[in-house]
């Protein structure tokens, strides 16, 4: 059947879709846009299925904030290409938007909620993935309701990879709050106070710190209680790092972070902070060997 031309770019203006998909489509539907819409969808589910158990470890972090709430969430993708990709990154706001407009808080809520294109988020991926030809997936997010006496700030690098969500109780300016969220974006503490970090990391931590004393020269020798205050005091350091409060505040050192937040009268709620592809394990591939099997596999 001759497929005309002016329905082809209309589908493909309206789905993204190749052009030769969209001609297979028409063919497939009796030149009926609407049937090819789904026959395009239905196709395209097949083909994200088959990239379903696909790593997908890049892609981008992002936050971002409406008059009633503030949304960080990372979208991965299987390569750094994609994620700089114009499509993708259009795609990213529009899951932005439609999380904040939903004031999604879950990932199943996340995932059902619809766009302005009247599709869930759900779908939107699935077809994203069909159409990019990568694995496209939301992997978590945090939604924070904007309420009165807090402050909320947010920070996305340029890089896209890391991003900065923060809440703070108290009068403190904007610039200050910003400048907090450039710090947590910069030194990635883990915890906002020592007395979050969990008592399982600290022995674990304390062991270690043992561990290496024991091969220490400097060490051996000393009496036990000197060196048990030696050794207490590397642990403290140590945790120091990943605190937040008790770090050198990088915009002003004179400060450290939960000092220079007392000095503002506020005090640290919540903080979130998202870098691609942290706690996933990658796959590292062999590209020659891959492009053997496909040639083998044709």
């Amino acid at each position: 059947m001759a497929v005309d031309a002016k329905l082809i770019k209309e589908l493909r203006e309206i789905t993204q879709a190749g052009m030769m998909d969209c001609k297979k489509a028409l063919e497939a539907t009796n030149n009926n846009v609407q049937d090819a819409i789904v026959w395009l969808r239905e196709n395209g589910l097949a083909k994200a299925a088959k990239k379903a158990d696909r790593i997908a470890a890049e892609g981008v972090t992002f936050a971002k904030e409406n008059d009633e709430a503030a949304v960080i969430f990372e979208v991965n993708s299987e390569t750094d290409y994609v994620a700089q990709n114009a499509a993708f990154l259009a795609l990213i706001d529009e899951v932005a938007n439609t999380l904040l407009a939903a004031k999604a808080s879950t990932l199943e809520e996340a995932l059902a909620a619809k766009t302005s294109k009247g599709e869930t988020i759900a779908d939107t991926l699935i077809s994203a993935t069909a159409t990019i030809g990568e694995k496209i997936e939301l992997r978590r997010l945090v939604l924070i309701n904007k309420e009165a006496g807090k402050t909320i700030t947010l920070y996305n690098h340029a890089n896209k990879r890391v991003s900065v969500l923060l809440s703070f109780e108290g009068a403190i300016e904007a610039s200050d709050a910003y400048n907090v969220a450039m710090h947590v974006a910069a030194m990635a503490p883990r915890y906002k106070t020592m007395d979050e970090i969990p008592a399982d990391f600290k022995e674990a931590e304390f062991s270690i710190i043992k561990a290496e004393a024991a091969d220490d020269e400097k060490l051996k020798g000393k009496p036990e209680n000197i060196l048990d205050g030696i050794l207490k005091g590397k642990l403290s350091k140590r945790l120091s790092e990943i605190s937040l409060a008790d770090q050198q505040f990088v915009v002003d050192e004179s400060f450290k972070v939960g000092a220079f937040i007392e000095s503002k009268k506020a005090k640290l709620v919540e903080m979130v902070r998202y870098e691609v592809g942290e706690g996933i394990e990658k796959v590292v591939s062999d590209f020659a060997s891959e492009v053997a099997a496909q040639v083998a596999g044709n």
